[in-house]
């Protein structure tokens, strides 16, 4: 298995090739050899990402099947289903890394800032219990001088989020802290720009 290092230079490569509009032989010949993956697959990296119809993980890094993990869900929140995912692939397929992966103008955090302008009564429960994953992350921001300018606070809220979800899997699991521990795992953040296709990567 590959080292974190590693892994996370292939995501950047990928990245560079998905921005250059260009995608790999590798990644096209595995797309035609769906029987190679039946009995089993090795995924080199695990991706916990917004649901966004924009952001698909494997398009995003130019990567084929059986390369990565993909957990989605709106606001690339942390929930225990997620975080069992997470250690659920790191696990069973040693996985030696984890990225967090939010992106600009992301709806679910547009949703909770709404929310914190104005209350709702009638938002369903379950769309508030997303909303209220993300709350505690953007709540400060947006009692500061950010709340004047709605552009950076969306920006600086994102953001955040996608630490905030980051800090939860690196310390929310006994498991995944036992694996970072002995460095068998690195969990980190990262920002898909809708508007350029970048991927910025933190930590």
């Amino acid at each position: 298995m590959i080292t974190a290092e590693q892994a996370l230079t292939r995501l950047r490569d990928g990245n560079q090739r998905f921005v250059a509009g260009v995608r790999s032989i590798d990644t096209l010949v595995k797309q035609t050899r769906k029987a190679d993956f039946i009995e089993g697959h090795a995924p080199f990296a695990i991706i916990l990402g917004c649901s966004d119809s924009r952001v698909p993980a494997e398009l995003v890094f130019d990567q084929g099947l059986g390369d990565l993990f993909v957990i989605r869900v709106a606001g690339n929140i942390v929930a225990p289903s997620q975080v069992g995912s997470v250690e659920f692939a790191a696990g069973l397929f040693a996985s030696p890394l984890v990225v967090v992966l939010g992106h600009t103008l992301c709806g679910a955090v547009m949703a909770t800032l709404d929310e914190l302008k104005q209350p709702s009564s009638d938002k369903s429960l379950n769309v508030l219990s997303i909303v209220n994953r993300i709350r505690p992350a953007v709540e400060p921001l947006f009692e500061t001088e950010l709340h004047d300018t709605p552009e950076k606070l969306l920006t600086a809220s994102i953001r955040a989020n996608i630490f905030a979800a980051t800090n939860h899997l690196r310390h929310g699991s006994q498991m995944l802290e036992q694996l970072i521990q002995q460095g068998k795992l690195s969990i980190i953040s990262a920002e898909y720009s809708l508007e350029t296709g970048v991927v910025e990567f933190f930590d």
